[in-house]
């Protein structure tokens, strides 16, 4: 497998587009601390409120738990500004509508880097993505152009924003480009358990943030020069 490529750092504001609560933390946080540190100005945009992630919770009551917990989690690594869409839980469709919110945020934030979640079919190691997080990401690549083209979605009344260098997808099974996150390792453990509601709904490895996001970063390092790494699929606009 061939060595990743370092993600390019000549930039200065981003907008991260992901599906749900928690879905950044997953590996990408680590690169977000370290940006937000460096000075960068970094946005979220959630497509839904985690409404119906975890099982013994009503979604009424879940949703307002995980938007705090977002914040929180946000918070854990310099990110103070965090949006979140009304779409369902669960059953996010790609199309138009998603893509006109997407592009919408787009030109409202003016962004160089767009960064999304992974967007295949599967997860480095074979397991299966899930409907969401491949529809939330397709439908971020999508907006980058749309965003630029005046023609398209004009009845937002926003400018169009041609201004986005990148668009890069966390965890892609398709990676080429990581980051050392070696100083902003702890900042990523602690933004996942900020996540303290649903962590404690799950079971398995991946309610023990410290070793699960240890064992990624380690991995993403074999091809990254043995340091700490998260890894993504960039994309050139």
């Amino acid at each position: 497998m061939a060595d990743l490529e370092a993600v390019p750092e000549d930039w200065s504001s981003a907008l991260v587009v992901v599906a749900h609560p928690d879905d950044m933390e997953y590996g990408g946080a680590g690169a977000i601390a370290r940006w937000t540190a460096q000075g960068k100005n970094i946005r979220y945009l959630l497509a839904c409120r985690g409404e119906n992630g975890i099982d013994t919770m009503e979604p009424a009551v879940c949703a307002p738990l995980r938007v705090e917990e977002q914040i929180a989690s946000c918070a854990a690594v310099g990110v103070t500004e965090v949006e979140f869409l009304d779409h369902p839980d669960g059953t996010i469709e790609y199309g138009l509508p998603l893509r006109r919110d997407i592009a919408a945020a787009i030109r409202r934030h003016r962004p160089e880097f767009v960064i999304t979640g992974n967007y295949r079919e599967t997860w480095p190691g074979g397991g299966l993505n899930m409907a969401d997080h491949i529809a939330v990401g397709r439908a971020a690549v999508d907006a980058v152009r749309d965003a630029g083209n005046r023609w398209i979605f004009p009845e937002l009344g926003l400018e169009k924003w041609e201004g986005v260098k990148y668009v890069a997808a966390a965890s892609s099974p398709l990676a080429t480009h990581a980051v050392d996150i070696t100083d902003s390792f702890d900042a990523s453990v602690a933004s996942l358990r900020a996540h303290k509601a649903y962590l404690e709904a799950l079971s398995g490895d991946m309610a023990d943030p410290e070793p699960f996001l240890r064992s990624m970063a380690e991995a993403v390092g074999e091809r990254f020069g043995g340091v700490l790494a998260t890894s993504f699929e960039l994309l050139s606009v």
